[in-house]
């Protein structure tokens, strides 16, 4: 995976990969709701300046989090999706309090696709089999 650094910030880094056309976002240490709404709204921003129709969702990083499925997160899901997003590959926590929190929340997803795994690799193999959009190289 060759990445093109987008931005880093408190409990979240995110590239671009222009190989394969999708976001990659890594998130790091612990979450709760807040800091959870606001790597979102940047990946959300991230994902309107760099169009594309997949995200790596990496929350292999995460050493702890509290979150739920709000009427925020379902606002932010119909914000991703009218940006584009249609697939997401989602590696779960190594922790396992904070996979059972990711796990309740990824169920209730119904839009875009959400396939979730174990491992970076198996993620990005689903990922790439997953239709690209018309989407562009990186800006």
């Amino acid at each position: 995976m060759l990445l093109t650094p987008l931005l880093a910030a408190p409990g979240i880094t995110i590239s671009y990969d222009a190989d394969n056309r999708w976001l990659y976002a890594d998130w790091l240490g612990e979450h709760d709701q807040d800091s959870s709404q606001r790597c979102c709204l940047l990946l959300l921003e991230a994902l309107r300046a760099h169009p594309c129709s997949r995200i790596l969702n990496d929350n292999s990083n995460i050493t702890r989090t509290s979150v739920q499925l709000t009427l925020w997160g379902s606002w932010w899901l119909d914000e991703m999706l009218a940006a584009g997003l249609r697939h997401i590959a989602w590696v779960y926590p190594r922790d396992f309090a904070a996979r059972q929190a990711t796990e309740a929340v990824v169920r209730f997803i119904q839009r875009p696709v959400v396939a979730t795994f174990d491992d970076v690799a198996s993620a990005y193999f689903w990922l790439q089999a997953q239709p690209a959009g018309a989407e562009g190289k990186v800006r």
